[in-house]
């Protein structure tokens, strides 16, 4: 065994200046194998880099969610041709095996999912597929993306603001298409961190980088740009995944070629994360490539950020393998670039992975397009690695791979998810949900659909002991998806969860897609649902208490209304104003009430004239409505 990246001192943790957050401490692997790829290197780096601050960026544009920016796209779609094969020619038997069924059930536990504060978000209007990404600040910031932009909330569900890319940059360089956006909180820096694409030609790709000016999200953004095409090879970067550690950020992808979009190799930039965040002139930074290809291509090599807290110096990364494979690989960035990092690679067993064939959707025959085995969400915490993907569980139905990788060993446990003939499980994203350092319980949520079920939210729990929860609808699909002109219609490359840090018991938050209308613009598209996961057993998901009384006044009301109410003891309430359809229109409210009476006050807001009402829920259980009219 040997140590790897060492342990920072308290002196230099504190020095970074910002909020004492307990630290992931350190790493241990065995020795690096030479047997992976032939010599004692996994990959080749770049010389030190600077990219220059391009300027900043801003969401301050709060009538976007409300526009209507309607077109219809055909995506790109640079799949390798091996696995679009495979898919193919799993579908018609899958197609035939359909039999239906109930939702898949897990193992009876107490930690069942339970959802707090939920909301509707982004919109697809746009682009196609969503990829959706969320981040929540210890502060209760929510940052919550796709293709089309960027929307703010707090922790009540509180609309604050939202922008679409263009406008977010402001930019008028940037004149190709922006997409595939990933953000994560940093609870060692208390800073947002942002990545969103650039163009789909070696001419134009760029990565733009974005990093929080402080831990309120509104106050502005630096931003940074760094090429797509850093090899001057004539290839393009997509399918981005971004990671943090003590001193940096990092973000991988792959490379694809121009014209024919066929796959080149996987990249990694590292990068220097202080500057970024106060704004510095330059930004230092380096990236690793050719990196291991044998016995098979790097692919989706996905940064491996700690669970509950920052560690480092350096970052471990994992990756997949090719299709129908049975080994996963993990890399260990061993040191920051302001050191010597080198870049080793370790191959790891597990049960075989294959990608299954599309998934079907009621009032549709479009095939929805459920991606390939890629890795899609990980972390790191107390010794283990957790990652999620997707495969093939049977007869080319889709279902979600959950597993944790010992790295003191390099022994993998892993459990899968579904059940053949019954519905496809896609597009899965995990958070620690641990009560504790030495707990390595999981939530993951996952889109999920059939020819009996449109596109769906789901979220699920798995326990120390690996096994499922019974899972528990997030948001049910409306309507089947038929945003492109031809071909599969996309699903989403990711969905996204984030644990709050601070919450204590655990608190995760999620963003995923599911099948909707977009009133008066867009029929049969995506909207995203984003929601609180905590769990039936924690002290912010009571009992209902019932028969409460509520006043709202004035009613109608032109501005400012009041409601009052009495409660009897203390609870978790969540007030929200719904249409007269019942449609969520928006969180007013979401925190503990002590016994007592009660006034409070809100303001109309952005709520056009119209008749609306006024519930107050206490975990699921609704308690009381009113009317509320707005002239």
């Amino acid at each position: 065994m040997r140590p790897l990246g060492g342990l920072l001192s308290l002196a230099t943790f504190l020095a970074w200046g910002m909020p004492g957050t307990a630290q992931e401490v350190g790493r241990s692997l065995p020795a690096p194998t030479a047997e992976v790829n032939g010599t004692a290197h996994a990959a080749d780096r770049s010389p030190l880099m600077t990219a220059a601050r391009t300027g900043e960026a801003r969401i301050d544009m709060s009538t976007t969610r409300w526009a209507n920016r309607v077109s219809r796209m055909s995506p790109r779609n640079p799949s390798l041709p091996e696995v679009d094969a495979i898919k193919r020619a799993k579908w018609p038997a899958k197609v035939a095996s359909y039999r239906g069924g109930p939702v898949e059930q897990g193992q009876p536990k107490s930690v069942t999912p339970a959802i707090g504060v939920d909301f509707e978000a982004n919109w697809s209007q746009v682009s196609t597929p969503p990829d959706n990404t969320v981040a929540i600040s210890n502060g209760g910031k929510i940052v919550t993306c796709n293709n089309d932009g960027i929307e703010l909330y707090n922790a009540s569900g509180q609309f604050l603001s939202s922008t679409f890319w263009p406008d977010f940059f402001n930019d008028p360089q940037l004149n190709a298409n922006i997409y595939d956006p990933k953000v994560l909180y940093d609870p060692q820096a208390d800073r947002f961190f942002l990545t969103v694409l650039h163009g789909t030609t070696s001419s134009t790709s760029k990565l733009l980088l974005c990093f929080s000016k402080t831990n309120d999200p509104q106050a502005g953004w630096w931003t940074y740009q760094l090429p797509g095409n850093p090899l001057g090879n004539g290839t393009w970067f997509d399918y981005p995944s971004i990671g943090v550690s003590n001193n940096e950020v990092y973000v991988s992808g792959n490379l694809f070629t121009d014209g024919n979009n066929q796959f080149q190799q996987a990249i990694l930039f590292q990068i220097t994360k202080s500057g970024g965040y106060n704004g510095d002139a330059n930004l230092n930074w380096i990236y690793w490539y050719n990196l291991s290809n044998q016995p098979y291509a790097a692919f989706t090599v996905v940064p491996v950020s700690g669970g509950q807290a920052n560690y480092g110096p350096g970052i471990l990364l994992l990756s997949g393998n090719s299709p129908g494979a049975s080994s996963l690989r993990l890399w260990d960035l061993t040191d920051d670039l302001t050191g010597s990092p080198a870049l080793n690679t370790y191959d790891v067993s597990t049960q075989q992975y294959a990608p299954a064939a599309p998934a079907q959707m009621p009032g549709s025959s479009d095939p929805l397009s459920n991606g390939d085995c890629r890795m899609l969400s990980t972390f790191f915490m107390n010794g283990l690695v957790h990652y999620t993907f997707c495969t093939d569980i049977g007869g080319g139905w889709n279902g979600l791979r959950y597993g944790r990788i010992a790295i003191n060993n390099l022994s993998d446990q892993r459990t899968n998810l579904g059940q053949q003939g019954n519905a496809d499980l896609c597009y899965p994203a995990l958070a620690s949900y641990s009560t504790s350092s030495s707990d390595p319980s999981v939530m993951i949520v996952f889109t999920r659909s059939s020819a009996q079920v449109y596109p769906e939210v789901r979220v699920v729990n798995v326990d120390a002991t690996m096994q499922w929860s019974n899972s528990t609808l997030v948001k049910q699909g409306e309507t089947f998806v038929n945003f492109l002109q031809q071909g599969d219609e996309r699903w989403g490359d990711y969905s996204g969860m984030a644990r709050r840090h601070n919450a204590n018991p655990p608190r995760v938050w999620l963003a995923a897609c599911y099948g909707s209308n977009i009133q008066g613009g867009l029929s049969n598209t995506w909207k995203t649902w984003v929601a609180e996961v905590g769990d039936t057993g924690s002290s912010t998901i009571t009992e209902t208490p019932t028969g409460m009384q509520v006043t709202v006044a004035p009613n109608p009301t032109v501005d400012l209304f009041r409601l009052s109410f009495h409660v009897d003891a203390f609870a978790i309430y969540t007030i929200e104003v719904l249409d007269m359809n019942g449609r969520l229109v928006k969180t007013l409210y979401h925190d503990g009430l002590t016994a007592g009476d009660h006034q409070l006050s809100f303001n109309r807001n952005a709520l056009s004239a119209g008749q609306y009402v006024i519930a107050i829920r206490n975990g699921s259980n609704r308690i009381a409505h009113e009317p509320l009219v707005i002239h």
